[in-house]
């Protein structure tokens, strides 16, 4: 079957509908109020509560949260393992230090945490899966593909198909950059592959009835003899409601450039500032960058050396107003080397921006050919001197950026919300039930519309 036949969204309900699946989702980190990972939980189970008879297995940190945004406490099952979190977490924070990073810490620390969880899903739940109240079982966070799952086995030895993902992580530093594996705090990565060793890793996969994987990273990192059960579906979507504003009209100088994230060096902030300084002094483009983080004074003492006004930083926005002050630029500068997803990429292009990030982790697979532009990988000096060269090439001729916006909002809207997603994941649950063959929607996802 093709990608575009296979990528077809399922009827919804309603008259001459299928029946919809009984799907038991566990989302340890789901709450509509947060960000990152924990909203993606949320925002994933509530576009497939649409479509399937679903249920959902969360954390009690998240159960004020989704109740407030009105979900059914009967769809819920709420479970407590703050008494054995607490002290794990507590040597975990404390080897991170109190400027955060240390992203594989924290990984490696949530392990065993989460096998409690499990444990505690099985007591709460077990009977009701082994007398098959739901005829999927599947696990939408954790992410990273390092934490198994005990669940795996059970729910096969029980004939119940088991599915993961979207998985995501474990794009390893490129070269060039320990200085910014250094300052995030990443000495787990010298021995990360000792993941495979935990209780449970091989027999996740081997008794996992599917694979999602979230990007072709993740896909590489699973063994041969199991990408048989991996489908391709990238981790990050957007909601449509949450992005009702979109830049408009030609592009026309200064060109405006905006950055959204944590102010970190894998990020690449310092590598957008040094490429477009002789643009922003010579009044040909206006940088702004939005975020805080450990690097935030370095930063503007880089700013300040390349002779920038300090006001081109503008701190911490709230979400609610990312949007409007995210609109009124044109394109996004998003040099990150080590990003797993992308979210924030597509947000801005959900807005009509176009982006501007590395081939390399999730960014590079979210961008495609007239929706951006994708920078290849090398030391940071040579990032810096491409980038530059495309912001001056785009400064003497601005005239495409208007119509690659719109393309680029227009991917996002048909390819990447989460209504999209819910979609596909429902064509890999009707693979591992036997009604149809293994989807694929695409490695990455294709523009059908564009040459």
């Amino acid at each position: 079957m093709s990608a575009a036949a296979s990528s077809t969204p399922a009827p919804a309900p309603g008259a001459g509908a299928p029946r919809r699946l009984r799907v038991l989702v566990i989302a340890e980190m789901a709450n509509p109020d947060w960000v990152s990972v924990p909203l993606e939980g949320w925002a994933h189970w509530h576009a497939l509560s649409k479509i399937v008879d679903g249920h959902l297995v969360t954390h009690v940190r998240n159960e004020e949260n989704i109740l407030k945004a009105g979900e059914s406490p009967d769809r819920l099952t709420i479970l407590d393992t703050r008494r054995v979190e607490k002290p794990v977490y507590g040597v975990g924070d404390f080897l991170r230090g109190r400027a955060g990073g240390g992203l594989t810490t924290a990984t490696a620390f949530s392990v065993i945490p989460y096998y409690f969880f499990e444990r505690a899903l099985w007591t709460r739940l077990g009977g009701r899966i082994r007398a098959g109240e739901w005829e999927i079982v599947h696990r939408l966070t954790p992410l990273t593909p390092t934490t198994p799952s005990w669940l795996a086995e059970k729910c096969a030895r029980h004939g119940v198909p088991f599915v993961m993902g979207p998985l995501n992580g474990g794009v390893p530093w490129p070269k060039g950059f320990s200085h910014a594996r250094l300052a995030e705090r990443e000495w787990l990565t010298y021995v990360r592959e000792a993941y495979k060793l935990l209780p449970g890793y091989a027999a996740t996969r081997r008794f996992s009835s599917a694979l999602i994987t979230g990007s072709r990273d993740t896909r590489a990192q699973i063994a041969p003899a199991y990408r048989h059960k991996a489908v391709y579906i990238p981790e990050n979507a957007v909601d449509p409601t949450r992005f009702t504003r979109q830049r408009t009209g030609a592009v026309t100088l200064p060109l405006k450039i905006a950055f959204v994230g944590r102010l970190t060096l894998y990020k690449g902030p310092d590598m957008l500032i040094e490429a477009a300084a002789p643009l922003v002094r010579s009044g040909k483009a206006k940088l702004d960058i939005i975020g805080d983080g450990p690097q935030a004074g370095s930063l503007r003492a880089l700013a300040a050396g390349h002779q920038l006004p300090s006001d081109i930083f503008a701190g911490w926005v709230k979400h609610g107003e990312l949007q409007k002050r995210l609109s009124e630029s044109d394109v996004f500068g998003f040099p990150s080397i080590r990003e797993f997803g992308g979210a924030v990429v597509l947000e801005a292009m959900a807005l009509g921006l176009v982006p501007i990030v590395m081939d390399y982790g999730g960014p590079g697979e979210l961008v495609s050919p007239g929706t951006g532009f994708v920078l290849p990988m090398g030391p940071r000096s040579q990032i810096v001197a491409a980038l530059r060269g495309l912001l001056e090439r785009l400064v003497r001729d601005p005239s495409d950026l208007q119509a690659m916006g719109e393309r680029a909002r227009s991917r996002v809207m048909r390819s990447f919300t989460w209504d999209a997603k819910a979609g596909q994941v429902l064509e890999v649950y009707r693979w591992v039930l036997g009604q149809r063959e293994r989807p694929d929607f695409g490695m990455p996802l294709a523009d059908p519309s564009i040459p």
